[in-house]
Formats: structure tokens, C-alpha cells, sequence
């Protein structure tokens, strides 16, 4: 899924709220008309028809960016490589019955997606809160299994699901968290600080060297053509991070965006 065709989506999904909101428009206004007839009942059927309106307006202002996008992505050049060795990830978030993580590279193109872990089989009966990601060919190439709700502990597990690390948050107090990234030995290998307010987490080795920040509010004016919304979350990770500390680092999404936010 290319960057127009995720607006496309989201555009759609406006759509369909937006005929949803006209049924009980529809048997209010037709209901009062050939039964009831009080004028006063027409109010109730006031609140679906100002949200069908206002649905179909961002429906028509998605599908503008979803082609404005696509425009610009044939002028742009392909400079997608893999989510294991870009430097920057972009992210859009998709809330709905099954909410996704969608990681985009610069150029538009998808470079995977985070979204809950069904399993097959005995996994799925098991009902873990388990996440996967998944690359473009929709295989998962890491696991994050949670533990926990006050404590929060996540398990990271590579494609072959062999244990890699843990992810750790601790309350420490009102607002004041303590999160952690520790190796499959059990040694701690960094810790992530950041805002309670807005998205702005920036990793840490255990030298204290900045190995990766997630932030919202800044973007490169030159990536504007394929991402129109100007806060949207950017990934940054230090190049020549192995696969495995990629995964390790990547666990902060599982918190930022399925358990904080």
C-alpha cells in the first residue's frame, strides 16, 4: 500500500461513516413522515445528517490528497531500501476494529505495518497480546509479546521467533515512567526518555549516545508532496544498527501507539 492509496483508504472509510450516518436519518425522517408526524421529531434526525455532511467533506478533502499524492510520487525518486537499514520511517496510524501501524520510507512507498499477532492454531487460542511486524509481502519479521499492565514487560522475538530482548516500563510516580531496553542475557543495553505531553521519546544506548528518536511536529519540508500532514511521526534510528537492535528499538512503537495512545 503506497501513501496515496493509504489516504484513498482513510478517505473511504469517511465515505462509508458518512452513508452509514443517512440510515437513521432516513427512518427518523420517513418513520415521522408516515406514522408519528410531529415536526419536533425531525430534530433528532439533525445530528446523523450534520455528520453525514461533515464525513462527506473530509471524504472529498482525503481523495484530493490521495490524488495529489499520486501525482507527485510519479515525479519523485524511488529511494525505498528496507525497514532493517533506512534511517527514517514514517508513520500513520489507522484506528479501526483492527488498528494498524503503517511505516512508510520518505518516498512513499510502505516499508511494513505493526498490527496485532492472531496466530494460527494453538496460537490463536491462546489469545496473547502478541504484535508482529509485517514487511510489504505481509510475513512477520519480528514478535512483541506483552506481559503485564502496570509493569508493562514485552518480549522481542526475531522472525524465527528466537528471544532477543525485553522492553521494560516502570511507574515510578505520578507521570514519571522508567523505560528500558534490556538484551536476551537480561542486561540492560538502554533506556528511552521522553515527554508525557507529546510525542518526542528519544532512545539511548548504555552510554548514553542517542540511537534513535520517535517525534512528531518535525518533517523535512521536502518530504511535504507525499506526507501533506506536517506532524507526522518520524522514526530516526542510527545507521548500522544489526536487524536484532533494530527490533529491540522498534518495541517503542508497541507502547507509544497500542498501550499509551
Amino acid at each position: 500500500m503506497k501513501i496515496n492509496e493509504y489516504y484513498r483508504d482513510t478517505a473511504n472509510m469517511n465515505l462509508n461513516g458518512s452513508i452509514a450516518a443517512l440510515v437513521p436519518t432516513t427512518i427518523i425522517i420517513i418513520g415521522n413522515l408516515t406514522v408519528l408526524k410531529h415536526r419536533e421529531i425531525m430534530l433528532f434526525a439533525l445530528p446523523f445528517m450534520i455528520y453525514s455532511l461533515l464525513s462527506f467533506q473530509v471524504y472529498l478533502f482525503r481523495m484530493r490528497q490521495s490524488n495529489m499524492i499520486r501525482r507527485n510520487m510519479i515525479d519523485s525518486k524511488d529511494i525505498s531500501t528496507s525497514i532493517f537499514s533506512a534511517r527514517h520511517l514514517l508513520l500513520l496510524y489507522k484506528n479501526s476494529q483492527f488498528s494498524s501501524l503503517f511505516i512508510y520510507f520518505p518516498d512513499g512507498q510502505m516499508a511494513g505495518q505493526i498490527k496485532r499477532f492472531r496466530g494460527t492454531g494453538m496460537e490463536r487460542l491462546k489469545r496473547s497480546r502478541t504484535y508482529a511486524l509485517y514487511n510489504v509481502e505481509d510475513q512477520a519479521i519480528g514478535y512483541f509479546k506483552l506481559k503485564g499492565r502496570k509493569e508493562l514487560k514485552m518480549d522481542i522475538f526475531d522472525r524465527n521467533k528466537e528471544f532477543l530482548g525485553r522492553f521494560e516500563k516502570k511507574h515510578l510516580g505520578f507521570k514519571k515512567v522508567k523505560k528500558e531496553l534490556y538484551d536476551r542475557t537480561g542486561r540492560i543495553i538502554g533506556e528511552i526518555e521522553g515527554s508525557s505531553v507529546f510525542m518526542d521519546e528519544h532512545i539511548f544506548d548504555n552510554s548514553q549516545h542517542e540511537v534513535g528518536r520517535l517525534r512528531r511536529g518535525w518533517m523535512p519540508i521536502e518530504w511535504s508532496p507525499l506526507f501533506p500532514e506536517p506532524n507526522t511521526p518520524i522514526l530516526s534510528l542510527k545507521e548500522g544498527l544489526t536487524e536484532e537492535d533494530r527490533l529491540l528499538k522498534m518495541s517503542l512503537l508497541i507502547n507509544e501507539y497500542f498501550i499509551e495512545r
